[in-house]
């Protein structure tokens, strides 16, 4: 049976290693496939390790004598600090002694060390975030939720690609809807970056495009791939998990505010708080830095066991379903179709120069 070895940066996040860690361990006791790499202080994963259920040897644990902080300037740290977790975690995965890399540290760090430490697939030009967001008919991936602040149109249209073939293989949903995040449903609303996308996604054969999404429409579902650039993206992602949080001590507040309240709310707080518990972004896992020679999986700050036992999870469908791999195979043949129509449009061009000429 062939392994699918997973590091995991024990050192990144608000807790951890206690998070990574235990998250880590909860998802290799349920997936014998798994083999985990923990890397950071080894003596302090080591502790988390001997708190949990864990006993055989599927866990490594890679000692390192740095670490990024959160508030560290990316580039510097990604180039001073090589002994990291985030470094030695991507340069494991480049050099193929890892399928996957998790880490709820430094963003910025994270962004910097995917493009240069573990590279982009050729032809990408810029590589999302793409988080999955639950809705009322089940899940939406937001691309780009992080990644690229200023973006242009041409790297929309990739993202838009990259994201339906994950959509596709990772939630097993035939031809995905994408849809370009836009604050009208008209074609010809939009910022300067929206109006130029929109013909692009319009005419590619390859995607599903079905046009503008206003993000209240986003909750009940009205796109599986949700095309934006990371300034919205990350607005609507935060926007969608306060909004669940506050919700539901708005609504406890009102339920306790009476006794006739207590009583129904004794009787409502359960279904309530499922509800709202499924809406909350965080029980997704990370988000998958799409567009990479290698999977990196960047996991919220704040995140607990349960968002890194997901995406370790994460990590095994995105294997097993060889997503990188149709990436590539995708930007491959629209490359040779470009360069398909160049020729045509350069013949083309050449007979009309000579019949100009005659």
């Amino acid at each position: 049976m062939e392994k699918i070895r997973v590091a995991i940066d024990a050192m990144g996040g608000d807790n951890a290693p206690a998070a990574p860690v235990r998250g880590a361990v909860a998802a290799l006791l349920e997936n014998e496939v798994l083999e985990l790499i923990l890397l950071g202080d080894e003596e302090k994963i080591r502790a988390e390790l001997a708190g949990t259920a864990y006993k055989g040897d599927a866990v490594t644990v890679v000692h390192c004598t740095q670490s990024i902080e959160m508030a560290e300037p990316p580039v510097n740290a990604i180039d001073k600090k090589k002994d990291s977790s985030i470094v030695r975690g991507m340069k494991m995965v480049r050099r193929g002694e890892a399928d996957a890399f998790i880490s709820a540290g430094n963003t910025g760090a994270i962004l910097v060390g995917g493009q240069v430490l573990v590279g982009r697939i050729k032809g990408v030009e810029r590589p999302p975030l793409g988080a999955l967001m639950p809705t009322e008919k089940g899940m939406s991936l937001l691309i780009d939720c992080g990644a690229n602040m200023d973006a242009r149109p041409a790297w929309l249209l990739q993202f838009a690609q990259m994201g339906s073939i994950y959509v596709e293989n990772a939630l097993k949903i035939k031809s995905p809807r994408v849809g370009i995040v836009n604050v009208g449903a008209e074609e010809e609303k939009g910022n300067a970056l929206v109006k130029e996308t929109f013909p692009l996604l319009k005419d590619c054969k390859e995607i599903n495009f079905i046009g503008s999404v206003e993000a209240r429409d986003i909750p009940a579902g009205a796109a599986d791939v949700l095309v934006t650039d990371a300034f919205s993206g990350n607005l609507i992602m935060k926007m969608y998990e306060g909004t669940a949080h506050t919700i539901y001590r708005v609504a406890k507040k009102g339920m306790m505010s009476s006794v006739r309240g207590m009583i129904g709310g004794a009787l409502a707080v359960g279904p309530l708080k499922k509800a709202l518990k499924d809406f909350d972004a965080s029980k997704y896992g990370g988000a998958p830095l799409l567009g990479l020679k290698g999977l990196v999986v960047k996991a919220h700050g704040n995140s607990k066991e349960v968002e890194f036992k997901v995406a370790v999870e994460q990590c095994l469908t995105f294997y097993r379903e060889n997503i990188n791999e149709k990436i590539k195979e995708r930007l491959e043949q629209q490359a040779a179709v470009m360069r398909e129509l160049k020729k045509k449009d350069g013949s083309a061009a050449a007979k009309g120069e000579k019949a100009d000429g005659e």
